[in-house]
């Protein structure tokens, strides 16, 4: 029989936890209780944690903290399993619930400050048929965005901005890159998000009336002389590279934040919140 006060390293409030669980699941200890990285379950979670491919196989991701994970079962997704340094780590979630002990914990966690708990989750399909616009909506595109960080924080200025829909066309990262949720704090269940290419973003928003305003440098004007109280959708490209021009040229009018300084450009993420909460403003 297992020491569970050894393994645990005296988290011994998990006994009963342990126990009521072996007795109404009829599972071995070996199962609940997860003590080594070499753990099938552990390895599994790795290496999910670091393979797209992986993740795309199986159709699952890994969502790491609490805060993440309740947006995630709030937006309906389904999760598989969660593992937990504390029994019952989310009262109203699903999934089976592996307790693992802190040594694993620290093996498969990026972070400390995440309440200990990591779960594995369904995938969902995420189209461009699916989005649900109301009237004169608020839409950020982005052109091939590499940076999962950029990606994340860009959600959390398009949750703070109330925008309708995020597009992402020409994907470089995966919209299920443990980064990219770890970014967005959670962001990415709160904003309707799809992916799709420039050619269908371009096509789809033309047919529903929806202005385009490419974000860029050359031919442009000051953003804040510019009306987005209609539907409008904000369009930003790499830093590296900017827009191509097919975007460029289906753009109803192009748009540029001043820069005073001796840099011609900023972050992304930075950029699209400024836009965006301009848009915000001109809205109330």
């Amino acid at each position: 029989m297992y020491d569970i006060f050894r393994i645990i390293d005296g988290y011994s409030k998990k006994k009963t936890y342990l126990c009521a669980m072996i007795e109404e699941n009829r599972m071995d200890m070996e199962e609940l209780l997860l003590s080594s990285v070499q753990n099938p379950r552990i390895k599994r979670l790795l290496l999910l944690q670091q393979k797209s491919s992986e993740r795309r196989r199986e159709g699952v991701f890994v969502v790491e903290g609490r805060r993440e994970l309740e947006h995630c079962v709030a937006a309906g997704y389904e999760v598989e399993s969660i593992f937990s340094l504390t029994p019952n780590p989310l009262p109203n979630g699903n999934g089976n619930v592996f307790l693992v002990t802190p040594k694993v914990y620290e093996r498969i966690a990026y972070r400390g400050s995440t309440e200990g708990v990591i779960a594995i989750v369904k995938a969902k399909s995420h189209r461009l048929e699916d989005l649900q616009l109301k009237k004169n909506p608020l839409i950020v595109v982005l052109e091939s965005v590499e940076k999962p960080g950029n990606l994340g924080a860009v959600l959390r200025s398009a949750d703070a901005a109330q925008v309708d829909a995020v597009i992402v066309c020409d994907p470089l990262t995966d919209l299920y890159n443990p980064n990219l949720i770890r970014s967005s704090i959670g962001a990415i269940f709160t904003v309707p998000t799809v992916a799709c290419s420039s050619e269908e973003c371009i096509a789809f928003l033309k047919a529903r009336g929806i202005q385009i305003l490419t974000a860029q440098l050359q031919d442009s004007r000051l953003y804040y002389d510019t009306p987005m109280t209609s539907g409008t959708a904000i369009v930003m490209g790499t830093e590296s590279t900017g827009l191509t021009n097919q975007w460029r040229q289906a753009a109803d009018a192009h748009i540029r934040i001043p820069m005073l300084g001796s840099l011609d450009s900023l972050n992304v993420s930075v950029s699209a919140a400024i836009l965006l909460f301009e848009a915000v403003r001109q809205r109330q």
